[in-house]
């Protein structure tokens, strides 16, 4: 694998290192052993898969709070879509600024999304699925969000979003 540090310390683009041949190629697309020489969190507690029917579906932006932060692994398996993180971390020197990624199924890339991020993405295709793998089981109670047009971080989203869940439209704007 590729390790890319974005300009977000602690958060990766991962690309695949492809051995390739007359079949196609092959590649390992996670190695504990890989992430810990970089100093990641390899621990993976639960793995998700989304479906979206639609280009335009909006998920996000969410985290979950102390003591049930997260470190996501996220990567298109179908489709095409728009991967944004936002560093909140307070001690952070990039604390509120944000970057985003396109994934998509051809290209095979992965974000590391590092604890105390807020993520979501946008579809950018019809039936997309993104699959991530994760470091804390779900925790319902432990779960926040920020309105994915929330003026602070300002996103440049490349598509309005069309299809955005009651919950997701309903995060209050970042307090913190």
């Amino acid at each position: 694998m590729k390790f890319t540090e974005t300009k977000l310390a602690g958060a990766y683009i991962i690309d695949l290192n492809r051995l390739e041949d007359d079949r196609g190629f092959f590649a390992r697309t996670f190695c504990t052993q890989e992430f810990d020489d970089h100093n990641l969190i390899s621990d993976v507690k639960q793995a998700n898969t989304s479906w979206n029917d639609k280009a335009g579906t909006l998920r996000g932006m969410h985290y979950q709070v102390d003591p049930y932060q997260e470190t996501k692994l996220v990567r298109c398996t179908r489709g095409a879509l728009y991967d944004v993180i936002i560093d909140l971390r307070k001690d952070s020197p990039t604390y509120g600024e944000w970057i985003g990624v396109e994934l998509t199924a051809d290209n095979r890339t992965a974000l590391f999304v590092p604890r105390d991020f807020a993520h979501g993405f946008v579809t950018l295709e019809d039936n997309t699925d993104a699959f991530y793998m994760v470091s804390q089981s779900y925790v319902p109670d432990s779960e926040s969000g920020i309105r994915w047009d929330d003026p602070r971080f300002a996103i440049d989203w490349p598509v309005t979003p069309s299809v955005i869940s009651e919950k997701d439209a309903s995060w209050a704007d970042y307090e913190g």
